[in-house]
């Protein structure tokens, strides 16, 4: 009698043991960082292969491991009741129950998961030989009993074969939102990461340089005065429009332009304008970002002219534009420091009505929607369903925005609170 009560507490144990392993196992192959293990992989790692192998077949790998899990513990729990009957009598029933709940919720769920969770890659690695076994010993049982289950759900109403895996991008963006590290330096990297996804759903027209802030050459204009005025701008390639603005009908460029005084001689009446002007490229404003990017390079361009549906000159787009929407701003000798966003002591933000919404949500980490419109004026015209008047307040998104500063039709100035400084104010 002793000594098969002795060989079932050492079965016991064995079981919780393997108990353990399953559920260790489990924590381990859900937890671990699927770009870690890829990462691992294309490194020629041979355990992380088997990982990836193993967790691309998710229906196979549960099903072994719940089957396995509870197999062992449904045998341990058995063979405690049975000894514990042995020594108690019938009152081992509930001595059984108490023990081994204890030991299996103690010992095979909360440690192994526990330590599975906090070291998540190395464990999986360790374990995937043995679990690739198990899964295939258990593959008949646990495909039968998938069938099973996915016969019951679809008698129920639900297809899973129908659900998807999800958005990649999401993903990736949930992955960037949980980057964390020095506060200026990690919140730069995110915004950086967030506008490389972002270039295949802006378009051009949200970040272009809007037409009237756009230095423009008259081709009516004697070749002295497109000089001073080509050599008086800070850009290195200027529309050039005749009759009317919105007739562009080719781009300066003060290289060329530089190469025919060069050859004149500083004479200016031998230089004709057609040897320094470049054909213009014309793209429609829905063009996104990314697309243009490729057009750059591919056709080895830094400048297009934006229009609209009906050929309209909307403004101007250069590689430097689609560049910054990933680094930030990049300033040159010649840049002008305005960047239109005044932080006041106070904790609240003065803003030019201009200034776009992306550009706000980079800098500051906000959350402002931009699909109606581009600009913060736009934002609050939109949502206002009006044309403010100065000193106006609304509360949008969170946020408190006073109008300061109105110049006809347009919102030149706005004064935003964040929902926290607002609360305080109020209270």
């Amino acid at each position: 009698m002793e000594v098969s009560i002795f060989v079932s507490v050492v079965a016991i144990i064995i079981l919780l043991f393997l108990s353990a392993f399953f559920s260790g196992s489990e924590t381990a192959l859900t937890a671990a960082s699927k770009f870690l293990l890829h990462a691992k992989e294309k490194e020629g790692n041979r355990l992380a292969t088997i990982v990836n192998k193993i967790r691309d077949k998710k229906d196979r790998m549960i099903g072994a491991l719940l089957l396995g899990n509870n197999l062992v513990n449904i045998l341990a729990s058995a063979l405690a009741t049975s000894v514990l009957i042995k020594v108690f009598g019938d009152a081992g029933v509930v001595y059984a129950t108490l023990v081994m709940t204890m030991m299996v919720l103690v010992f095979a769920e909360v440690l192994p998961k526990t330590y599975a969770l906090h070291h998540a890659e190395s464990m999986s690695m360790r374990i995937a030989p043995v679990m690739r076994v198990v899964i295939f010993i258990f593959a008949p049982i646990t495909e039968a009993v998938t069938w099973i289950v996915r016969l019951c759900l679809k008698f129920v109403g639900v297809d899973i074969s129908r659900v998807g895996a999800g958005s990649h991008l999401e993903l990736l963006r949930g992955v960037i939102d949980m980057h964390h590290g020095p506060e200026e330096e990690t919140q730069e990297q995110r915004a950086m990461l967030r506008s490389i996804l972002d270039l295949a759903d802006v378009d051009v027209e949200e970040i272009m340089v809007h037409r009237r802030n756009v230095t423009m050459i008259d081709a009516d204009q004697n070749i002295k005065k497109i000089i001073e005025d080509v050599l008086e701008s800070s850009f290195t390639r200027l529309p050039l429009w005749k009759n009317k603005q919105d007739n562009i009908i080719g781009v300066i460029h003060v290289r060329l332009l530089l190469a025919e005084m060069s050859k004149s001689a500083g004479d200016i009446s031998k230089i004709s304008l057609e040897n320094i002007v470049m054909a213009p490229r014309f793209i429609p404003e829905t063009t996104h970002l990314y697309d243009q990017l490729q057009a750059f390079r591919d056709n080895k361009e830094h400048f297009a002219i934006v229009v609209d549906e009906y050929g309209s000159f909307m403004g101007v787009v250069t590689l430097e534009d689609i560049l910054e929407e990933i680094v930030g701003e990049i300033d040159d000798e010649h840049d002008e420091t305005v960047d239109g966003v005044c932080y006041s002591t106070e904790g609240t933000y003065l803003v030019d009505g201009a200034v776009t919404i992306r550009d706000l949500n980079r800098e500051f980490e906000w959350g402002l929607p931009d699909d109606e419109y581009n600009t913060l004026a736009g934002l609050i015209i939109h949502e206002a369903q009006t044309i403010p008047d100065e000193g106006q307040s609304f509360s949008f998104f969170g946020f408190r925005m006073d109008i300061v500063k109105r110049q006809r039709n347009q919102i030149t100035q706005i004064r935003i609170t964040p929902s926290e400084l607002k609360k305080d104010i109020e209270s």
